[in-house]
């Protein structure tokens, strides 16, 4: 089974940028590719519901955001390194939370803000944007 690795978080300041990272786990026997699946990328804040952030799909499909990170954010797929990472630039306190990638076999744009619709789910990595 697919085990999505999200990495690359950590502490900035308002208006800086992280770029975080989404790629299959190295701990599996069986190696996996990235290409086919759509690769979401989702953001909770204690007490609050997951929020989507956004989402690029296997097919080369324009990349989706959410409203409050269009303009700021983008995620790019990197088919050599098997990876797909999400710039965040200016970003804002209220982006701080943790951030999690979630893969969805053949995923397209239909129910992409969904967190229900992707089968398999990283570990989570901690985004905090001080003021």
């Amino acid at each position: 089974q697919l085990q999505p690795v999200a990495s690359g978080g950590g502490l900035v300041h308002s208006g800086g940028s992280l770029r975080l990272t989404c790629a299959p786990s190295r701990h599996t026997l069986e190696y996996y590719t990235l290409d086919p699946y759509a690769i979401g990328w989702f953001r909770q804040v204690p007490g609050k519901e997951r929020e989507e952030v956004s989402a690029i799909m296997y097919d080369d499909r324009p990349a989706k955001y959410s409203d409050s990170v269009k303009g700021r954010f983008t995620i790019a797929r990197d088919n050599h390194e098997n990876a797909v990472y999400p710039n965040m630039n200016n970003q804002k306190p209220d982006d701080s939370g943790m951030y999690d990638c979630a893969a969805d076999e053949w995923g397209d744009e239909t129910e992409w803000s969904d967190p229900t619709g992707y089968e398999h789910w990283g570990q989570g990595t901690s985004v905090t944007v001080s003021s």
